[in-house]
């Protein structure tokens, strides 16, 4: 199997800790993850891939970080039909719009995403949230 990327943007460390856990997952089930930052990837290196995941938290008035993953998220809307991607992020506040804006996206660019929606969590994820974010991986492979 190919490796899995898991591409995510953090701040406080709570999407790091949920992409890390993702990845757990992934390699649970006997994939090959790959943990990396936004700013380590483009639209060519996922354009081969089958499958992939991608977190962020939730910014300034519940929207993506808007210079590493909004870029990103932009440059690969032409390229997500048919893949099966994996969202996930934190928030501090708000209701989680930014995800369902996220889902609006990706489902309208054709993407198939895992569950039909994002994992989201507010703040630092506790245990639970640690396993779902494994599952979320799981389901990847």
């Amino acid at each position: 199997m190919s490796k899995v990327k898991v591409i995510y943007w953090s701040q406080t460390g709570n999407t790091e800790a949920m992409a890390k856990a993702v990845a757990e997952g992934i390699q649970d089930a006997g994939g090959e993850a790959e943990l990396l930052f936004a700013t380590q990837v483009n639209a060519d290196s996922i354009k081969d891939d089958a499958a992939f995941a991608m977190g962020c938290p939730a910014m300034g008035a519940e929207v993506l970080e808007e210079e590493d993953m909004e870029p990103f998220v932009t440059s690969i809307e032409g390229l997500v039909s048919g893949k099966k991607i994996a969202l996930f992020g934190s928030y501090g506040w708000g209701d989680g719009q930014w995800m369902r804006d996220w889902e609006d996206r990706m489902n309208a660019a054709g993407a198939q995403l895992v569950n039909g929606e994002g994992l989201i969590c507010q703040e630092a994820p506790d245990d639970d949230m640690i396993e779902q974010c494994k599952e979320l991986g799981r389901q990847l492979v």
